[in-house]
């Protein structure tokens, strides 16, 4: 389980665990927090008032101190499971539904035409779409697109890097994800 980390002003930081996140609490250093209690860390007793010491970890936290993360200086990595994951695991040219296993990273430009590796250059095609294809354009292959590529927002990233992403997680980020997002639909 992960903890979404924010900055003060709530800009996405990263995904942490508890572990990290308990460290944040007992530093002094989380401004607010929302979401549900997702674990308690039980310390020692103080001397004395006798009780236990107790911290309850949130779902998502606000942390203070400088960002790490500026939104738009952010380049988001490319990964094939990033890839899949803003496209749907849907074939840009079948228009058909695969499991990731069946699916390739398909550049719309072939990098063979010295086309860019990058999230406006690639969709997600079924192996046998991207065999097809092969190293032409769509427009030369006669296989137009039924989607366009586009850069993922920074908080559509933190979307498509968690697998295991909690409700109260799931609905604080899909509530800044730009509605063009294929992630909305």
């Amino acid at each position: 389980m992960k903890v979404l980390k924010l900055s003060a002003s709530g800009v996405p930081q990263s995904w942490i665990s508890l572990q990290e996140a308990v460290t944040h609490y007992a530093a002094g250093d989380v401004r607010w927090e929302a979401g549900t209690s997702v674990a308690c860390f039980r310390g020692g007793h103080n001397a004395v008032t006798g009780l236990q010491s107790r911290i309850d970890v949130a779902s998502i936290i606000g942390t203070r101190g400088k960002p790490g993360i500026d939104p738009f200086a952010m380049r988001m990595t490319l990964t094939n499971s990033k890839l899949f994951g803003r496209d749907r695991h849907i074939c840009a040219y079948c228009g058909e539904h695969f499991d990731e296993e069946h699916l390739t990273r398909e550049h719309v430009i072939p990098v063979s035409q010295k086309g860019p590796d990058t999230w406006m250059n690639v969709v997600t095609a079924c192996a046998s779409c991207n065999h097809h294809k092969a190293g032409r354009t769509p427009e030369q292959a006669h296989m137009p697109l039924l989607y366009a590529p586009y850069n993922p927002s920074l908080w559509e990233d933190f979307i498509l890097r968690n697998r295991r992403i909690l409700t109260d997680q799931m609905e604080f980020l899909m509530a800044h994800v730009p509605k063009s997002s294929r992630l909305t639909a």
